[in-house]
C-alpha cells in the first residue's frame, strides 16, 4: 500500500548515560545521521532536564528525528520519520543507533499516510466500543 512517511520508532537500552546526557552531542549524531540519509536539516532544539535527561529534536524537511532520553536508566525514546522514503529513514535510524551503540533495541516501523486504507468512523472518547490498540511487549 501506498504511504505518505515512515516512522521508525525505537526502545534503545543499556546505552552509556553520559552520552544520554549530552545535549551537544546527541543533536550532533542527529544532524550527522539525517545529512548521511540525504534528509535536509531545517532546525534543532534541544532542552536539558535537571538533574538530567534531554530532549531533543532535527527538523528536516521530509518531517523529524526525534530523541528523549533518561540516563538513570539507560534507556533512550527514538523517532525517525522522513517522508522522503523507507532507506533514507532507515538509514538515519541506523546511524544513530550505530553511534549509541545500546545493548538492547525494540524498534518498529509505521507507514504513515496509507492514502489506500478504509477509513473507519471512530466513537467520541468515553463512548463504549472505543478501543485504542497497545504493543505488547
Amino acid at each position: 500500500m501506498k504511504g505518505l512517511g515512515w516512522h521508525v520508532i525505537a526502545e534503545l537500552s543499556g546505552v552509556d548515560p553520559k552520552v544520554l546526557d549530552d545535549e551537544q552531542l546527541l543533536i550532533k549524531i542527529m544532524v550527522e545521521a539525517a545529512k548521511k540519509a540525504g534528509l535536509t536539516v531545517l532546525a534543532t532544539k534541544t532542552h536539558k532536564f535537571s538533574p538530567q535527561g534531554v530532549s531533543a529534536v532535527v527538523i528536516v524537511s521530509e518531517s523529524h528525528l526525534f530523541i528523549h532520553t533518561w540516563p538513570e536508566f539507560g534507556y533512550a525514546a527514538l523517532d525517525v520519520f522522513s517522508c522522503k522514503d523507507e532507506e533514507s529513514t532507515w538509514t538515519a535510524y541506523n546511524e544513530i543507533v550505530k553511534k549509541l551503540r545500546p545493548r538492547g533495541v525494540q524498534v518498529i516501523m509505521i507507514k504513515r499516510g496509507m492514502l489506500q486504507r478504509q477509513e473507519l468512523p471512530v466513537p467520541p472518547l468515553g463512548q463504549e466500543g472505543y478501543q485504542i490498540e497497545q504493543l505488547q511487549r
